[in-house]
């Protein structure tokens, strides 16, 4: 009652299977080659950047932090920064998790 037919599967239909699997997988390598240049790589672009962004932070530079303290660099250690955010208040924070230097001489457009 329930029966199909069976088909049986010819020489031809074999052979162009390879070619077939290889026509399926173009779109997906084409898919991933975009998102590498749109995102993957411009993302390590940045990466870099901060990096060297951080390793370059030095004493009387503005920076600020991953909470959003905004302070002046007083003293830099290999992994830690002191920061004075306030007139004699003075914090300790680590270099990952500054988020931006500014250096010693650039001033604010609004001032």
């Amino acid at each position: 009652m329930f029966a199909t037919p069976a088909f049986a599967a010819t020489g031809a239909a074999s052979t162009g299977g390879a070619a077939g699997f290889f026509v399926s997988i173009a779109p997906l390598l084409l898919i991933f080659v975009i998102f590498y240049f749109l995102l993957i790589r411009p993302q390590q672009r940045r990466m870099k950047q901060h990096q060297a962004m951080i390793q370059a932070v030095k004493k009387n530079d503005t920076v600020v932090t991953g909470g959003g303290l905004v302070g002046k660099v007083t003293k830099v250690d290999e992994a830690e920064v002191e920061v004075e955010i306030a007139h004699g208040v003075r914090v300790k924070a680590l270099k990952s998790t500054l988020s931006d230097v500014r250096p010693h001489g650039a001033k604010p457009a609004n001032d």
